[in-house]
């Protein structure tokens, strides 16, 4: 009878060593993973600009209406408007008929030489004339409606401006886009003859032209735009799975949560500045073609506003998140906070108990549901957040708000269940450990 042979010795070793080899692979692929979540962040917040604001008709026309209210852009349209109708009374030749006929009629040719010194101030008065008419006009709602409309109506040659091609009431040529003024050229000019200025009605038909933007890197924007219209809102959700993914291969899942989230809100925050550089850039190299640099930065930073929200937005959140997830931790701090909680619970229970307040059943269940309760109420807060469309930083902290009212409700009714369970002897377990913190 022979005895069966041990297991050679060196066969723990290997299972200890192959364990070791995938937990190193492991580590390794989370930390690709949110080393792309992080740089993924920003860019997915570029898509969404692109897809859901830039290239969007309805959300564009509300995103540029309020620049037909902004003083720098009512500045700049009563100057191209002015000089789009250009009156001119040719005062000159005016003063210079008007003294010949005075001298005719036996005055001095002093009083001839006098009147024709008021030429000049008779361009001028003309001049004037017109550029009130244009600020009045400009300052209506009737130049608001143009400025809507017309927006509307171009908005598919601004996609276009982005794509290569395209034409309309906004129209792109050569790097620069201009909106036509030609329509508002006529409301001034129909306004100038009902204010009695004759020489209005013989101002020709024009297509004047006011430049909105313009950079001789256009074409290398239009590639990187199409890039990320095609990527669209499908990048977001890339970003997020990746980020998971990494998060839940990570050895560490809380250090890891933490340690993306703060670089995600590092790499938006390098957009953020980014974007600073980026405008001060194009304001100092301003091309001949803008007429008004102050209108220029204001319709810059308009087109930029719901990226910039989204930028602050995305850092905040970074933020709340690794705090969230650092302070569920178990270091000596976060044991710290959480213990000066649930000591405040337990007072404030004690005092209710005191007064004859008793959270009863309701107290006992929340003491033995409090960790899945806890999760649930995550879960639903970050589907709200999610579902947001477009959420701001104020959301952010709405949402923050409510979930630590929350938590303050559920640790006051379990601090309840507590002081029950322990006055009737009962055990303070709980279905799957569900009060173990």
């Amino acid at each position: 009878m022979s005895l069966p042979s041990e297991p050679p010795a060196e066969a723990p070793a290997q299972g200890r060593q192959a364990s070791r080899s995938r937990r190193i692979a492991a580590s390794t692929v989370s930390a690709v993973l949110i080393t792309l979540t992080c740089i993924l962040v920003p860019v997915s917040l570029l898509t969404v600009w692109v897809h859901d604001i830039v290239l969007d008709t309805d959300r564009y026309v509300s995103t540029v209406a309020p620049l037909a209210s902004n003083p720098d852009v009512e500045a700049a349209a009563v100057h191209r408007i002015t000089e789009a109708a250009d009156v001119r009374v040719d005062g000159a030749q005016v003063t210079d008929d008007l003294a010949k006929w005075l001298e005719s009629q036996g005055l001095p040719p002093r009083v001839g030489n006098a009147v024709k010194a008021l030429g000049p101030q008779l361009d001028s008065a003309a001049d004037a004339a017109v550029s009130k008419v244009a600020t009045r006009f400009v300052a209506s709602d009737r130049f608001e409606k143009i400025w809507t409309t017309a927006n509307r109506v171009g908005h598919n040659a601004v996609v276009h401006a982005l794509t290569g091609q395209g034409r309309g009431a906004v129209e792109v040529e050569g790097g620069t886009v201009t909106l036509n003024i030609g329509e508002a050229v006529e409301k001034v000019k129909e306004d100038l003859v009902k204010a009695g200025i004759s020489p209005a009605e013989k101002i020709p038909e024009v297509n004047k032209q006011m430049v909105l933007f313009q950079s001789d890197k256009l074409a290398k924007i239009r590639s990187m735009v199409h890039l990320l219209d095609v990527l669209g809102n499908w990048l977001p959700v890339l970003t997020v799975i990746l980020g998971v993914a990494g998060v839940l291969l990570a050895r560490r899942r809380r250090r890891a949560l933490v340690t993306t989230m703060l670089c995600a809100a590092l790499a938006c925050l390098i957009l953020a500045i980014g974007l600073v550089i980026a405008r001060r850039y194009y304001l100092d190299h301003l091309p001949e073609q803008v007429q008004s640099p102050s209108a220029a930065a204001a319709i810059f930073d308009t087109l930029v506003r719901f990226l910039r929200v989204s930028i602050r937005t995305a850092i905040v959140l970074g933020i709340v998140v690794a705090l969230g997830a650092y302070l569920s931790g178990a270091g000596r701090l976060p044991r710290g906070v959480r213990g000066k909680a649930e000591r405040a619970a337990d007072s404030a229970a004690g005092w209710g108990a005191a007064h004859g307040v008793h959270t009863g059943r309701v107290g006992t269940w929340v003491l033995a549901w409090r960790r899945w309760l806890t999760t649930g109420v995550l879960i639903v807060l970050a589907l709200v957040f999610a579902l947001w469309n477009h959420p701001t930083v104020l959301t952010v902290l709405l949402l923050v708000l409510i979930l630590l009212a929350v938590l303050a409700v559920l640790a006051l009714l379990a601090a309840g269940g507590r002081r029950g369970a322990e006055g009737s002897g009962a055990p303070r377990g709980a279905p799957g450990g569900g009060t173990r913190e």
